[in-house]
């Protein structure tokens, strides 16, 4: 055999088209990866196209028709005016940094409570364990409006409507967030635990230094629930309230709707302002909230 038919099969190795493959090395088809990006784009333009329209239409001028037909996403003299129009309106700064309160206190007795709930229903051994767990799991699914009367009525007894505080004590700890802390404490191993008791650490200990830094993907994924479900609860804020100078963000947006009822562009900046921090709590935890799949994993 000649030289260059020994390289021949060689050179047609190298020209091969590269082969797709998944996460478990199964080839995948060319129209199948079409289909797949087809119906990715569709579920992005589904998802993240309210919100370019309303960015949009917030930064369009008085003279530019937010009606038109086909719509025009670009705006052809962006302004901020709306913006500076809303802070005008209304105390738009001041009731963003009362629900950054809320929101806050609800992160933090949130990932504080609901760890330690989480890891006493799934570490600890005691009687009535499971018990509990069904308590929480039954908390579930009842409808916040169906206690609500009963919670606005705790609250006046403590003395507490009108005040922040009591704003965030009804939901300072969700039952969604224990059973997700629960369940991912119970995936850790067993073994670590025991090594540690061996080695003369108490339950504190294992707790703080073993277990907690283990599920911190389950943690960010619980204080971004806390976090959008202060941020963006109206109901609640607005039976417990009643002086302006208290409300949240979502109560104070209201007025926008009341008074500006046909500027869509002021209430569209108002709604811009309201996201933003949800996309930035978001965008600086997606490392962690993505990693909540793989909790409990021993690191060698």
């Amino acid at each position: 055999m000649s030289v260059i038919e020994r390289a021949r099969p060689v050179q047609e190795t190298a020209v091969r088209e590269p082969r797709i493959t998944d996460e478990h090395g199964r080839r995948i088809r060319v129209w199948e990866l079409v289909l797949r990006y087809a119906l990715l784009l569709i579920v992005l333009a589904i998802t993240v196209g309210p919100f370019v329209w309303q960015l949009s239409t917030s930064l369009k001028g008085p003279t530019e028709d937010i009606y038109s037909s086909p719509p025009t996403f670009l705006p052809e003299h962006p302004t901020l005016h709306n913006y500076k129009r809303v802070a005008d309106t209304i105390p738009v700064w001041d009731y963003a940094f009362n629900s950054l309160k809320v929101a806050a206190g609800n992160v933090v007795t949130n990932c504080v409570g609901s760890a330690l709930a989480g890891y006493a229903l799934a570490r600890l051994r005691y009687r009535g364990r499971r018990a509990a767990t069904l308590v929480f799991i039954l908390a579930m699914l009842v409808p916040v409006e169906g206690i609500i009367i009963a919670q606005f009525t705790t609250m006046r007894e403590l003395g507490l409507n009108n005040t922040l505080i009591g704003v965030v004590l009804p939901g300072c700890i969700g039952a969604m967030n224990v059973l997700l802390m629960r369940n991912a404490f119970l995936n850790l191993p067993y073994e670590i635990e025991e090594a540690a008791f061996v080695d003369g650490a108490n339950v504190w200990q294992r707790f703080l230094r073993i277990a907690l830094p283990s599920v911190k993907g389950t943690i960010a994924v619980v204080a971004i629930f806390a976090f959008m479900g202060a941020w963006d609860d109206f109901l609640w804020p607005l039976i417990v309230l009643s002086d302006p100078s208290k409300f949240t963000l979502t109560i104070g947006l209201n007025y926008l709707h009341g008074t500006f009822a046909n500027d869509e562009r002021l209430v569209a900046a108002g709604t811009v302002i309201a996201v933003a921090p949800l996309i930035a709590l978001f965008a600086c935890l997606q490392r962690y909230f993505f990693r909540g799949v793989g909790e409990g994993a021993v690191k060698g």
